[in-house]
């Protein structure tokens, strides 16, 4: 089981360096995150856009293209195209958004021709690696459903789960998270919580713990757990995936993660037929490197 990017990374040695094919890759930290995920055997980039802006542009900023493929396509929505098409076509493993709007690049996502649907909920999983916690921890959904209902929070589950198990935790502990950690009829999360840990427990969810509703706190600090006296419940502290009510309150906690601790993290779509790592343009560097290594565990998990 993985604790960190680094014990991450250090599987994907083992494995065989897949391929991304990168939507209009004329993008500065694109171009620099998939350098870097080459040079340490993440994933070998495959780079579809505009070539000349490529190549200026790492040129700027003293990236060697050497040994790197290049697609020449000016027309963004044809490069945006063809880079799914490489991956439908099973000549790529992953699917980068570049320098493209999400609108645009989920429109490629979801193309009946060539596109990488598979008819499952779609969902964002972010990884975390925060100081103090000595987990890896699993959030979402923090970008992609805005108020998923029952059926479509079980859909995240499952495909939280697979990112999961890929990552070597076989039986991960899932947290559906509210305000308060017992049911309360006027607030629909908790009810949802509940009975999303009562189709765990009649085997309709599978590969997982799910104990709902839990308060953030009991769900990662297990000093508090036994404060609260919760030591009966099936995660004391100890929970591996935090599944939010609603995007608002995902993405509130992503950012104070992402922007007051010193906290690594990746992210990735799932329910798709590949990983497809959908970065922000805010995001560093190192967080697409992790993105994209992330999705290399995944794709690996998913070849087999």
């Amino acid at each position: 089981m993985s604790t960190s990017f680094e014990q991450l990374l250090s599987h994907l040695s083992e494995c065989e360096m897949k391929k991304v094919a990168v939507a209009v890759a004329q993008d500065g930290p694109v171009l620099e995150a998939v350098k870097i995920a080459k040079e340490r055997g993440i994933a070998e980039p495959i780079l579809v856009g505009d070539k000349k802006k490529i190549e200026e542009i790492a040129a700027e900023l003293s990236i060697d293209l050497t040994g790197i493929e290049i697609v020449d396509i000016e027309d963004e929505q044809e490069a945006t195209l063809a880079a799914v098409s490489l991956v439908h076509d099973h000549k790529a493993d992953m699917y980068m958004k570049g320098k493209i709007d999400t609108k645009s690049f989920l429109k490629s996502v979801l193309n009946k021709e060539v596109g990488l649907r598979t008819g499952r909920q779609l969902s964002h999983v972010a990884l975390f690696e925060v100081p103090g916690i000595d987990q890896l921890l699993f959030l979402t959904d923090v970008a992609f459903n805005t108020y998923p209902t029952l059926e479509e929070k079980a859909g995240i589950i499952h495909n939280a789960v697979e990112v999961a198990h890929a990552c070597g935790i076989a039986n991960p502990k899932i947290a559906p998270l509210a305000a308060v950690e017992v049911v309360n009829p006027k607030m629909p999360e908790t009810v949802e919580a509940a009975e999303l840990t009562r189709l765990n427990e009649i085997g309709e969810i599978t590969g997982c713990i799910i104990d709902g509703p839990l308060s953030l706190d009991l769900a990662i600090d297990a000093e508090a757990a036994k404060h609260k006296g919760a030591e009966g419940r099936k995660i004391v502290g100890d929970a591996d995936i935090l599944l939010f009510p609603d995007i608002h309150s995902g993405n509130l906690v992503y950012k104070t993660l992402t922007h007051t601790t010193k906290a690594k993290n990746g992210c990735i779509l799932c329910g798709t037929a590949v990983p497809v790592i959908l970065t922000s343009r805010s995001d560093s560097t190192e967080v697409k490197v992790n993105s994209i290594a992330l999705a290399a565990v995944v794709a690996n998990a998913m070849s087999k």
